[in-house]
């Protein structure tokens, strides 16, 4: 649902906006679904990729001959069965089962491409990252790929302007300075100090990454212009290093969802929370209050296993297989049927989700996939 201009439905070149659920039907037997900026990414259960969408900067990992196959799913070459997919505004990433990680596009700082893996280069196919890595899980920004290893590493790569790398001083942090785009574009570690012991689990958001370490600290690293990751402001707009937030380490996650300026946390027990910018509704909690400096509970949803953020968006999926969605209206990403803000959770209807159950959602930059049995 939401904007189909540039394909990133897969509904065909005739569908160029839903504000309800529409149907991708090529695709049979999916299990995870990914939204970057304006393309999608699924990934069935044979461990094939499937992408469609805007092409212009290679972020489907497939030629394209004619524009008009970027309005329906193709199947990416990829090696090895792919078990997990992440993606950003330009750039896809297949994890495999083997560790391996793959991607394809490129990403962006603030003056337009910087590359993937070499400077200024597009990959239009896919790539392979970090040989004999041994990852378990990769995630994205808008720019920037995290990815976390078998023994508890974390190695970071793409833009560090905001902070996101975790590894990029503020000196350095725009096209590397002296060093170079090298710095960027290649794979390296996050360190945190030795008492903090391996990273255990890690999310990433627009401009962001939140980890959490095997001493059940949350470290972030990123944007904390609208105290998104709970920070005080007087303790800085900016990190470039993990610095450990107090309030975010105060209650056990499941998972932490970013949008650009906000975040979503699900507890382990099912509550939903959610702090930063409140512009458009995103947080959730009605009408009338200001930006939230820390976690708020939003008390109308409860038995929740998946939170996501789109930029000005967010989602809620409950046990029982319902969406909530809240936020920015204006795309059609909310799935409401019309493009009205909402300030507070609304379930959400269409007759394709009808009798059926939702397992998992993505929202991109104009647009959200939901993945529903």
């Amino acid at each position: 649902m939401g904007q189909g201009d540039t394909g990133q439905l897969g509904l065909g070149e005739d569908v160029m906006e839903k504000t309800r659920p529409g149907l991708v039907e090529s695709i049979k037997n999916a299990v995870d679904v990914v939204a970057g900026g304006m393309h999608t990414a699924v990934l069935d259960n044979k461990g094939n990729v499937w992408t469609f969408g805007c092409n212009d900067e290679g972020s489907l990992g497939r030629e394209v001959a004619e524009e008009e196959e970027c309005f329906v799913p193709g199947v990416v070459k990829v090696e090895g069965k792919v078990v997990m997919l992440s993606a950003g505004d330009s750039h896809t990433a297949a994890l495999t089962e083997e560790g391996n990680v793959w991607a394809w596009g490129t990403f962006r700082d603030s003056n337009g491409p910087i590359g993937l893996v070499e400077s200024m280069r597009l990959e239009k196919t896919p790539v392979r990252l970090m040989e004999g890595g041994e990852v378990t899980k990769i995630c994205s920004g808008s720019d920037h790929l995290v990815m976390l290893g078998r023994e508890g590493q974390l190695w970071t790569m793409g833009n560090g302007e905001q902070g996101q790398l975790g590894r990029v001083g503020e000196m350095f942090a725009h096209r590397g300075g002296r060093r170079g785009m090298k710095t960027f574009l290649t794979p390296d570690q996050v360190r945190v100090k030795s008492r903090m012991g391996t990273f255990k689990e890690v999310w990433a958001g627009s401009y962001n990454t939140v980890a959490r370490t095997t001493s059940g600290e949350i470290v972030v690293m990123g944007l904390n212009n609208y105290t998104q990751v709970a920070i005080p402001l007087a303790k800085g707009l900016t990190f470039y290093m993990p610095e450990v937030s107090e309030d975010l380490s105060s209650k056990k996650w499941g998972v932490v969802a970013m949008g650009q300026h906000h975040a979503l946390c699900l507890e382990e027990g099912g509550a939903v929370f959610s702090l930063g910018r409140q512009e458009y509704g995103r947080l959730g909690l009605g009408e009338g209050g200001g930006d939230a400096t820390t976690p708020k509970a939003l008390s109308s949803l409860s038995d929740c296993v998946e939170v996501a953020c789109g930029t000005a968006v967010s989602f809620a999926v409950t046990a029982g297989g319902d969406c909530y969605s809240w936020g920015m209206g204006t795309n059609g990403q909310l799935g409401t049927g019309d493009d009205e803000d909402k300030f507070e959770p609304i379930k959400m209807g269409g007759k394709q989700l009808q009798g059926k159950k939702v397992i998992a959602v993505s929202s991109g930059g104009q647009h959200t996939v939901l993945l529903v049995q």
